[in-house]
């Protein structure tokens, strides 16, 4: 009985166990390469997030751009106070 317990098992971890372990990291590969519904929420939630940083900057940019042309038009301040005379 011995004797034929090692073939077989051997057959069955071949032609059965094997295939198996294969097909399910195929299966696992390929559910990977899409995209699961939390993972799509977390991109969502960084487009957003990405849209509003941008947003911001380009508001920071035109505060900035007409700070930046109003001090070009008042007249400079002086340097020195009356104390210094």
């Amino acid at each position: 009985m011995d004797e034929m317990l090692i073939p077989l098992v051997a057959i069955l971890a071949l032609f059965v166990v094997l295939p198996g372990m294969v097909f399910h990291y195929i299966t696992l590969w390929r559910r990977q390469k899409t995209l699961q519904p939390d993972d799509e929420r977390m991109l969502e939630d960084l487009w957003r997030s990405a849209k509003a940083m941008e947003r911001r900057i380009e508001t920071l940019e035109s505060l900035l751009a007409a700070r930046d042309t109003d001090t070009h038009r008042r007249p400079p301040r002086p340097t020195h106070s009356h104390l210094d005379d």
